[in-house]
């Protein structure tokens, strides 16, 4: 017989279900819990207290609608939160499992309960943040040919970590291409699959700043045994510690300790090993021990693909030729990307003007260069044969048709409008004409524009063609 509380959880699920991705449902909603609900609180048990943080951070809003409308106003949420047992250093004795409470009434504050700890857990080792941006996950990774090996080897890690091949990921490419984001999407997807591990985020900048203050205060030992607790180290942009002999050789003996003790190694680099300098070579040996992957600059299709997912999550309404407009023009890195679709939201709210491609090319040109685009005759005459199905054959030979004639002519018209090539090279270029014959093409296509609404529309459609 299935409970009240499972009902009420099911027909939230459902909910839920229809506002998210199917990836972001099984990964944060599908292992939540039941487990009771009485008096207008609803009690859900989460495997950690991370998971409990993401969900809070993430999907509160979702859940507060979903539980209001199946359970009622004032539903207060509780969560019963999983503590492992089996994390932390030395010997372990029996426990029985405890849980973390923490009670939440939506519209007003939230306030975690007290946990009790088994004073046979007083040897673990105490858990620690992360430093890890949560919003930066394996569900917004969009996956490309770019970076289709580096990310399928990080999920590959965070569903086991430490005992993949990939032991250490070394993840190079230019800035802004995704490697950060990466880094952070395997320690977010090892924390939720494994709540236990001790997984850090560092910066190569932030580690040397550590290593310099702990020579600083004589507590060199101190530091060296906290980094090597950790499980899941990632490092970005290692290439910080370059000319940094001290640093390397204590960054030296953690990656022999951790490697050596199963634990998983992950560092980013805006260079291969191959190309750096200043690193000891037996750092750079050990670089190279598992996998080096290159994320390359993403293509057009894999551009497109991210801005059409960052619209849908922020829930913008940017028309499509705007979104083939930056994903065409702006080509280096993903952090662009992004940048452009703040800064065409906060034109148009701010000046309230609709996000159209004149407001994208304004925009555009403030953040990358776009190289003026070359017209050529050629382009021109293979654009209008492609609209109207002909071959440049077609439109060669001496054919009276109608349809031949008129694409002929429209070639000849935008090739004069959009080059600087004489009509004697446009005639050559277009069915061996003499420059006359271009002329006359040209009068009758503004003839026809002014008079037939059906040819002045092929004509319109072309031109956008050829502005893309």
């Amino acid at each position: 017989m299935i409970n009240k509380h499972e009902q009420l959880w099911t027909k939230c699920l459902s909910i839920i279900k229809d506002n998210i991705n199917e990836a972001s449902y099984n990964t944060w909603f599908a292992p939540i819990v039941p487990v009771k609900f009485e008096n207008k609180v609803f009690v859900l048990q989460v495997p950690s207290q991370f998971f409990m943080d993401y969900i809070e951070e993430k999907y509160i809003d979702l859940l507060r609608m979903s539980l209001t409308r199946v359970a009622g106003n004032g539903t207060k949420l509780e969560y019963h939160v999983l503590i492992d047992q089996n994390s932390g250093a030395g010997p372990q004795m029996p426990s029985p499992s405890t849980t973390g409470q923490m009670t939440h009434q939506f519209g007003s504050n939230h306030s975690k309960g007290t946990t009790i700890v088994s004073p046979y857990q007083q040897n673990q080792l105490p858990e620690i943040d992360p430093q890890l941006n949560l919003s930066y996950n394996f569900n917004n990774l969009i996956e490309g040919k770019s970076n289709k090996l580096a990310r399928t080897a990080g999920i590959s890690i965070a569903n086991d970590p430490g005992k993949t091949i990939f032991n250490p990921l070394f993840v190079y490419g230019k800035s802004g291409v995704g490697k950060t984001h990466l880094a952070n999407a395997i320690g977010v997807m090892t924390k939720q699959l494994y709540p236990e591990k001790r997984v850090l985020y560092v910066s190569a900048n932030t580690f040397q700043i550590q290593y310099t203050d702990a020579v600083r205060n004589n507590t060199q030992n101190d530091f060296l045994n906290f980094y090597q607790t950790i499980d899941v180290l990632l490092i970005d942009d290692i290439q910080e510690i370059s000319g940094k002999t001290g640093t390397q050789n204590t960054f030296f003996h953690i990656f022999n300790h951790l490697h050596q003790t199963g634990k998983q190694l992950v560092m980013t680099s805006d260079r291969s090993p191959l190309e750096m300098v200043g690193m000891e070579k037996r750092l750079l040996t050990r670089f190279k021990w598992g996998l080096s992957a290159e994320i390359e600059k993403p293509d057009f299709k894999l551009r497109k693909a991210i801005l059409e997912n960052k619209i849908y999550q922020d829930g913008l309404d940017i028309p499509e030729n705007v979104v083939d407009y930056i994903a065409k023009n702006v080509v280096d890195n993903v952090r662009d990307l992004e940048g452009v679709l703040i800064s065409l939201l906060a034109h148009s709210t701010l000046t309230n003007m609709p996000i159209d491609i004149n407001l994208a090319e304004k925009v555009i040109s403030r953040i990358v260069n776009i190289a003026p685009k070359v017209m050529t005759v050629e382009h021109i005459r293979d654009t209008v044969c492609d609209y109207y199905n002909l071959t440049v054959e077609d439109i060669s030979t001496r054919s009276r048709k109608l349809e031949v004639v008129q694409a002929r002519q429209i070639a000849m018209y935008f090739s004069k409008m959009l080059t600087k090539n004489s009509l004697s090279s446009i005639g050559m270029h277009i069915g061996k004409r003499n420059h006359a014959t271009v002329l006359h093409a040209c009068r009758k296509v503004e003839d026809l524009i002014e008079t037939d609404k059906y040819f002045r529309k092929d004509v319109e459609e072309i031109e956008e063609r050829l502005r893309k």
